[in-house]
């Protein structure tokens, strides 16, 4: 099947898999935005979600999204460096037309998918698969604590620093990959390029404002710096 099997398909692939997640982010971001202004508010939609059918196949499909993402990345790393081959260790200056989010996207996809590890053990361990299990006491009582573990999570300033530099991560990879995948996608031309390039810097600069500014407020609240 030519999806699989060609250098175009796989690329396909990882634009239209790259399209969803940025998706789900957008869908992410509003919701932290919520926890900004109202603890209440958050928490209703986290019980909304909580481990109701729709909410745990949106997570297994957000899953194969991400394996899927990550693998046909992989993919196309090994075939371009095999394509280049000896010609990858010449010193050669960066074309002037190249960012340098789009000659490191795959070091920049690892570092967002172990920040997502670190995400999956800070939330989703202590919400969702709690309930899942089907646990009891106070484990069951926080698991739709949402803003609980906001808290507990960017009470600590190493682990907000180390949050802030993997919103930093998906800020670079996404200035490169919105463009990208709606060019492999054939949305591109003379007139759009330089709109879509626009456009995906303002998009990742959204997403990283309301990230940080979720781990950041949190982090001066759950510190009594700043009244909640």
């Amino acid at each position: 099947m030519w999806l699989t099997q060609s250098s175009i398909g796989r690329k396909v692939i990882m634009s239209v898999t790259g399209i969803a997640l940025i998706l789900f982010l957008t869908f992410h971001g509003c919701m932290n935005l919520v926890a900004l202004f109202s603890r209440d508010a958050y928490n209703t939609i986290c019980e909304m979600l909580g481990a109701n059918w729709y909410a745990v196949a949106a997570t297994v499909g957000l899953g194969a999204l991400v394996v899927l993402h990550f693998v046909y990345a992989f993919i196309l790393t090994l075939q371009n460096r095999r394509a280049r081959g000896a010609s990858r260790y010449a010193v050669t200056d960066r074309p002037g037309k190249v960012e340098w989010a789009s000659q490191n996207m795959f070091v920049l996809g690892v570092i967002v998918v172990l920040g997502l590890l670190l995400h999956l053990w800070d939330f989703w361990y202590n919400m969702m698969f709690q309930e899942l299990i089907g646990a009891t006491g106070q484990a069951h009582h926080l698991a739709a604590d949402g803003y609980h573990w906001i808290e507990q999570t960017f009470a600590n300033p190493c682990k907000t620093a180390v949050y802030v530099v993997w919103f930093a991560a998906i800020w670079f990879h996404l200035t490169h990959g919105f463009w990208s995948a709606l060019q492999t996608i054939g949305w591109s031309n003379k007139v759009w390029e330089n709109r879509l390039l626009c456009a995906g810097k303002a998009l990742a600069t959204l997403f990283f404002v309301l990230l940080t500014a979720t781990a950041v407020v949190s982090h001066l609240v759950a510190n009594g710096y700043i009244a909640a």
